[in-house]
């Protein structure tokens, strides 16, 4: 990538010594900004307005260069508003060639941060521009699109233009470094986290899912480190030293490991073949952040402390005739494996939900009053109505007093309460509905795991 570093507030340019490799073209020979547009080049790239002392006054970053600019000097931009002011002060266009638009808008973020140019400054559509944020001090750090930046605590990237190109390119550099995007307070040291269930974005590999330590902190930290030099404008060194590392990989026949190399090299390559950054631009991913998760549900449902211990059931059914019920536990809104449980029921026949639910909730919460444990602070039930009324009904019968009890029904994901006569219906983004359905769909995925063992040892004759 060919770049240069500008000081608008000196009348001219300068070379910054981050920017030693970048070569910056003028197109001032030209007497008039609108035939020096014309002589731009056509592929990706930043152009630099100045005016007629040469101070930097404007810096935009372009798929096409000679477009872009061009744009600049037709009739509908002499009276658009946010271009009506800037167009009078061209006096002369520098630009700088990009390998992609990636790459032009990481460059055009670095730029427009040593030269604060005045017009970059008004021109904004939003209060405060978009960054790019990396924190620090975490085990495994996140990377974050925010308007909003720490005040310590992180590596900022930006100011950024165009706040949807910013969220694309997020998602095309996470498809290469495979970092987290999460909110969630991960530590090595918490064995917890083992049993937590990735996002969307593990199983489609875009993310190396620490939030089930499924990567250790140092090569994750290695990642986010590759990530950096190219934010920086590093991208040759970093190529360079992910070939070596290949090649020791390979030579100590760590095949994976190369080859996982091999394949970000390759992407990094292949940047310029992306595509419209805004095409990748997407919604945040819903995953379960545990402590606003615990936090919503009690400012929901009006809980005089934070429900850390949390039990979901739920019911399966072999092909219509046994029938299995599964029980899970969290604590502190994270899995807890070692407190989940499996039923088979012994007093229903066929198909009834109501009455299977009543028999579990009996069995679980006799034991526990018999052997003096706690009881849950939230007892999550898959269903609706009918289902809340039989776990209810059950802990009347073996004579205990309940639990803050809830169900969650699947459709609608509505939420009934006892003694309320409509169903809630919880903001589809509540991260308090978020965890109730990480509850609920983790009790349900153990229930069926334990109707498949069932089905093949019926089939297997185990």
């Amino acid at each position: 990538m060919k770049s240069g570093a500008f000081h608008g507030r000196t009348g001219g340019f300068i070379r910054d010594r981050r920017f030693m490799t970048d070569e910056v073209t003028s197109s001032s020979q030209h007497p008039e900004p609108r035939e020096q547009a014309r002589s731009l080049p056509t592929g990706p790239g930043v152009y630099l307005m100045k005016d007629q002392l040469g101070r930097v006054i404007y810096i935009g970053k372009a798929v096409n260069l000679r477009s872009r600019v061009g744009s600049y000097f037709s009739q509908a931009a002499a009276v658009e508003r946010r271009t009506a002011d800037l167009v009078p002060e061209i006096h002369s266009i520098d630009y700088i060639e990009a390998d992609s638009e990636v790459d032009a808008l990481l460059l055009e973020a670095r730029l427009i941060k040593d030269t604060q140019p005045r017009f970059n400054q008004e021109l904004k559509d939003d209060k405060t521009f978009p960054y790019l944020e990396i924190t620090t001090h975490e085990d495994f750090p996140r990377v974050e699109f925010t308007r909003t930046p720490r005040a310590r605590g992180s590596k900022l990237y930006g100011p950024f233009t165009s706040a949807r190109k910013l969220r694309g390119t997020i998602a095309i550099l996470q498809k290469i470094f495979r970092f987290r995007t999460c909110s969630l307070d991960i530590t090595e040291d918490d064995e917890r986290w083992r049993w937590f269930r990735p996002c969307l974005l593990a199983s489609i590999s875009q993310c190396t899912a620490p939030c089930n330590l499924r990567i250790s902190k140092e090569e994750y930290r290695r990642d986010i480190q590759r990530l950096k030099l190219l934010l920086d404008g590093n991208k040759k060194r970093l190529l360079k030293d992910l070939s070596r590392e290949m090649e020791a990989a390979a030579t100590e026949r760590k095949y994976e490991r190369a080859a996982r190399l091999r394949d970000q090299i390759r992407a990094i390559q292949e940047l310029n073949l992306r595509g419209d950054l805004e095409e990748h631009a997407q919604p945040e991913v819903f995953y379960t952040d545990p402590k606003k998760g615990l936090a919503g549900l009690k400012k929901v449902f009006g809980l005089k402390e934070l429900p850390r211990r949390i039990e979901g059931v739920d019911i399966a059914h072999l092909q219509g005739g046994e029938t299995v019920a599964s029980l899970v536990q969290f604590i502190d809104g994270l899995p807890f494996r070692h407190g989940y449980r499996r039923f088979r029921i012994r007093t229903v026949d066929g198909v009834d939900d109501y009455g299977s639910i009543r028999e579990v909730v009996s069995r679980r919460f006799r034991k526990l009053s018999q052997e003096g444990e706690t009881f849950p602070d939230l007892l999550l039930i898959d269903g609706g109505r009918g289902q809340l009324n039989a776990a209810m009904a059950a802990m009347e019968a073996v004579g205990v007093d309940p639990p803050f009890t809830i169900s969650l029904a699947k459709q609608q994901e509505e939420v009934y309460v006892p003694g309320e006569p409509e169903p809630r219906r919880l903001s589809r983004h509540s991260y308090g509905l978020r965890l109730l359905q990480y509850v609920r769909d983790e009790s349900h995925r153990f229930a069926q795991h334990y109707h498949h063992l069932l089905r093949r040892k019926s089939t297997l004759g185990e």
